[in-house]
């Protein structure tokens, strides 16, 4: 298994894709993040005061994450659908029989990538915004109720996307057709259930992927947390089921699926 982990690291890092992505992820999650505390603190003087306590800074200086996680998703799609479109994916089975070795070992060379990766922008989305934010006083700091918590969930909820995207793409095998149905699930189901009638959409949308995932980094009032809404841990651990089931059907397709 260690030759098998460290094959998956060395196809990871030499691809250029990965780095593109990445950097587009961690772009996003900071950059976006605080642009929109900038936006805020320029027109505070002009928001009145239940504006003022929807506030949530913790919230805002994350916001980036919505945007991270479509080149989170898109990477762990690619992780092995590249394989099918170039062919490599006949070598690597010729190279370990056991095909669920090789699968496990593309899980866990890629989460632990996007964990340290995710971690990081998640972090630094944060001071960085809270820097933005301190000019008015009105930031957050790790140790207010819930805030670390929502700082290092938005890392855990890429990395579980990221692994989420990666069972996606072994069912589907083809690129277009893997990010297709990963922003389906993630953006366009959602706008499906809100059409529903409102007793329907409180008791669906809370247990859709990303619903439930972005639990874990919504953090407080201010329009991201609710009565609908499942707990932190209970959204995450939703999250991971999903992500775990498509890994698993993934490993089975791949086992009865010539290459």
């Amino acid at each position: 298994m260690t030759a098998v982990l460290g094959m998956e690291w060395t196809k990871l890092r030499s691809v250029r894709s990965t780095y593109w992505t990445l950097l587009f992820a961690i772009a996003a999650t900071i950059g976006i993040s605080a642009l929109i505390c900038s936006l805020y603190i320029n027109r505070y003087a002009q928001l009145s005061p239940a504006d003022r306590f929807e506030f949530n800074a913790t919230r805002f200086s994350l916001n980036g994450l919505e945007l991270a996680q479509l080149a989170i998703g898109v990477l762990g799609a690619l992780v092995i659908t590249n394989e099918y479109s170039t062919g490599v994916i006949r070598a690597t089975l010729s190279a370990v029989p056991q095909r669920p070795s090789v699968l496990a070992a593309k899980a866990l060379v890629f989460g632990a990538v996007i964990l340290v990766v995710g971690e990081a922008a998640s972090f630094a989305a944060f001071f960085l915004g809270q820097s933005i934010l301190s000019s008015r006083h009105i930031e957050a700091h790790l140790g207010d109720p819930g805030v670390l918590r929502a700082v290092i969930g938005g890392g855990l909820y890429l990395t579980v996307l990221g692994l989420f995207a990666l069972g996606i793409g072994t069912m589907i095998r083809h690129t277009a057709g893997a990010i297709a149905t990963l922003f389906g699930l993630l953006l366009v189901l959602p706008g499906i259930v809100a059409a529903l009638p409102l007793s329907w959409q409180n008791a669906i949308e809370k247990w859709l992927p990303a619903n439930a995932g972005q639990a874990i980094f919504r953090n407080g009032h201010g329009g991201f947390a609710g009565i609908h809404q499942l707990s932190p841990w209970a959204g995450l651990g939703i999250f991971c089921a999903y992500a775990a089931a498509s890994l698993i059907l993934g490993g089975v397709l791949l086992v009865r699926r010539d290459a």
